[in-house]
């Protein structure tokens, strides 16, 4: 190790001498050497890429790059991590760059998932900022011949005492970032805050709503030729003949591809790929065979197929006994992303490189499920992440983007741009997993709980890539590669049995989690996992108990509460929205309460909601929500409420809307005819969202932390509003009249 590499070390953790001690007892010497302390874990994802330059990188010229593996889609982290940046920097948030997740470019951060973006990546920004920037002080100090403390940062440069300045760009040369990141660093004292904090515009709107170049569907490369996909029409169809004679005469048309069941038509021109398409699926003949379970009978066919049943959660006090039982079961259909714009990608071969632009949600594990496929080595694919129109988990962007590489391959040096139509995207993306809980509960005299039971029974929640079996063009090939047995993901964060314990304090709980390995649909990640329905399940059961107890709703979760943040929030949602004990809602109309902490060690969040019921049609439309939330240290008080008030609308969207159909062969809701989602016209009047900010805390995932409470926060509404509790999703129009009917 060289003199200046241990100097950098010793800067970073802090500075001071640098001294080694010999000394120890004789008697212990002789025997065995002193345990070894496990060395400190690096703050974040430096723990997987340690060197400061994977995060950080100053030019020459000045210049400042932030580099993050995270896939900027659509939930505004990459404003954010700017803005981290240039805080701990010290230099002005436009002066700085970020780079999102790119296998040539940047660090291995596996999925963008589990609203991990800002307490992983944001974090890993942070620290190796603030560590840069203690290393150019040092390094500013060296030459200036001054102690470091009588140095200072400001715009981009270093400033001693005396006025003499030097910009960062002039003390960069060599490899000075080039060292290891330490486990702690000297960041910056809230208090002195000039851009974190700081409600700035996100980077990627404008383009997004001026019609401007914003997304992967946008991309037009030179030379660039169009690609559409002739999928099979239900799982598991053969494609035993297709003549191509027609197709390959149609004006644009230069090349039909096909592979076993994998066929696709590649034209100069987009319509004309889309004509050639039609005509090419028609020529098809395919082998279908009926191998779908009964739709109306989910709650049967969920809880019968073979499961990996565990116990996740176990408390007993034998002295707590309930007076008072109820029980009840919940559902979740099957449910689509609902992207509005159907995925795609383009990729292109030169050089013996396949580079393929992709909206995944992760480049590497993607790189290696294509490669994989394509059977080449790893470094011969690169992907570079392109947001998409359309997200929220694992939709059909992987796939794609193992469709362009496949029909690239066949046209080596031709950039080729793959689109999905609307019917694919909702026939064949992997879908949220259907869910079934059950609770039972007892009450004691006191009206508290005494004794919590809660079952779960769930798909796996994840089936992305990382082999190339997870992808549709890989499947089809005439070498298939095999669809990868299903797991269960591990708690604490967890799958299907995401947020399954409570967060609640009982004296007797018992969670079981019953893991369903067979796949009767094609499914894998969804926004919030299980998350969403759990959060539903057991926020709309604690409404239950708290009428069964005659007690207010907030009132009841605060006496079962012992996380003071947590109530915090309650406190706050309820305080925002007007909420008081034995309120009525006007006539026809309803207020709902729900809380969860995410994964029970992310965001915190509470909603309070309000609902009108026509009771004629049993059409409900949220009116108004408020919602509570601590993510820890707040960076973009403004990026944080786009996506709390973007959990609610997707989240009543899924409440009171969405499932997929089918019959027993095929999806049937293709279009947003068959799967409607919300429109304009079911959008709140008013939406508000309560930040409790905590500077200086960690940060802590807030994408997904409404999911959940929104929907029980909507159900409890409704239930309040009609007095009949519906308790499988979706609560449509139909669903609710007939429970008033009733």
């Amino acid at each position: 190790m060289n003199a200046s590499v241990i100097d950098r070390r010793r800067v970073l953790a802090g500075g001071g001498a640098l001294i080694v001690s010999f000394s120890m007892t004789s008697a212990y010497a002789a025997d065995q050497p002193a345990p070894a302390a496990p060395p400190p874990k690096l703050p974040g994802s430096l723990k997987d890429a340690p060197f400061l330059d994977a995060w950080i990188r100053i030019d020459a010229d000045g210049a400042i790059t932030a580099f993050t593996g995270k896939a900027e889609l659509g939930q505004g982290f990459k404003t954010a991590f700017q803005q981290i940046a240039a805080e701990e920097m010290d230099v002005p948030f436009a002066s700085l760059t970020v780079i999102t997740a790119d296998t040539g470019r940047t660090a291995n951060e596996g999925y963008t998932s589990g609203s991990h973006s800002m307490q992983d990546s944001g974090t890993a920004i942070q620290n190796a900022a603030a560590q840069a920037r203690a290393l150019l002080v040092a390094e500013a100090a060296r030459r200036f011949e001054v102690p470091e403390e009588s140095l200072h940062t400001e715009n981009g440069a270093v400033i001693s005492f005396d006025g003499r300045r030097i910009g960062y760009g002039e003390l960069v040369a060599g490899d000075l970032l080039h060292v290891q990141a330490q486990p702690t660093s000297k960041l910056k004292d809230p208090a002195t805050f000039k851009v974190m904090g700081q409600p700035v515009p996100r980077l990627d709107i404008p383009a997004k709503v001026t019609g401007g170049a914003a997304y992967v569907q946008d991309m037009r490369l030179p030379g660039m030729v169009h690609a559409r996909i002739v999928r099979p029409p239900s799982y598991g169809a053969q494609l035993t003949a297709c003549d191509i004679s027609a197709t390959v005469k149609m004006p644009g048309v230069v090349k039909v591809v096909r592979d076993g069941n994998f066929l696709a038509v590649v034209a100069q021109k987009e319509f004309q790929a889309v004509k050639a398409m039609r005509v090419l699926s028609a020529a098809a003949q395919w082998k279908e065979t009926a191998s779908l379970p009964k739709q109306d009978d989910l709650l049967r066919v969920l809880t019968r197929l073979p499961s990996q049943d565990t116990t996740i959660f176990q408390h007993n006090d034998p002295s707590a006994v309930g007076a008072k039982t109820i029980e009840a079961t919940y559902t979740r259909p099957y449910q689509s992303h609902g992207s509005i714009g159907p995925s795609c990608a383009v990729a292109q071969s030169t050089d013996g490189v396949m580079t393929v632009w992709t909206h995944t949600q992760g480049v590497y594990p993607d790189r290696q499920g294509i490669a994989e496929m394509l059977r080449v080595p790893l470094q011969r694919v690169r992907l570079i992440h392109v947001e998409g129109s359309g997200c929220y988990g694992h939709n059909g962007a992987d796939d794609a983007a193992a469709d362009a590489a496949l029909i690239a391959r066949a046209m080596p040096g031709v950039p080729v741009r793959v689109q999905w139509m609307r019917d694919q995207e909702h026939g064949w993306e992997p879908y949220g997993p259907a869910m079934v809980t059950k609770l039972k509960a007892s009450l004691d005299a006191n009206g508290a709980i005494a004794d919590w039971n809660f079952e779960v029974w769930s798909n796996t929640h994840s089936m992305r890539p990382g082999g190339a079996g997870s992808m549709l063009a890989a499947q089809h090939m005439a070498q298939p590669f095999a669809v990868p047995d299903p797991k269960p993901l591990p708690l604490p964060e967890g799958g299907g049995d995401r947020n399954a314990i409570p967060i609640y304090t009982f004296p007797n709980a018992h969670v079981v989690h019953h893991f369903i390995p067979a796949m009767p649909l094609r499914i894998s990640a969804m926004r919030a996992l299980g998350a969403y329905h759990n959060v539903f399940s057991i926020e709309s059961f604690m409404d239950e108990l708290a009428h069964a107890a005659e007690a207010d709703p907030v009132e009841f979760r605060l006496k079962h509460l012992a996380d003071s943040r947590g109530r915090d929030v309650i406190n706050k949602a309820a305080e925002g929205f007007g909420w008081r004990k034995q309120q009525k809602a006007p006539q026809g109309r309803g207020y709902g309460f729900a809380f969860a902490r995410y994964k029970n060690l992310a965001a915190y969040c509470a909603i309070a909601t309000e609902i009108e019921i026509n009771s004629e049609t049993g059409q409900p439309r949220l009116v108004r929500a408020v919602a509570a939330v601590d993510s820890g240290q707040a960076v973009n008080p403004d990026g944080l409420k786009n996506q709390v008030e973007g959990a609610i609308v997707q989240s009543m969207s899924w409440t009171l809307f969405e499932s997929v159909t089918f019959d027993d062969t095929r999806i049937t809701s293709i279009d947003w005819q068959t799967y409607p989602i919300a429109r304009f016209n079911s959008v709140p009047d008013r939406i508000d969202v309560h930040i409790i900010n905590r500077p200086g805390l960690p940060f802590l995932g807030s994408g997904e932390t409404g999911q959940g409470p929104a929907a029980a926060s909507i159900a409890n509404a409704i239930a309040n509003a009609t007095g009949k509790r519906l308790r499988n999703l979706p609560l449509t129009r139909r669903r609710i009249k007939d429970a008033i009917d009733a």
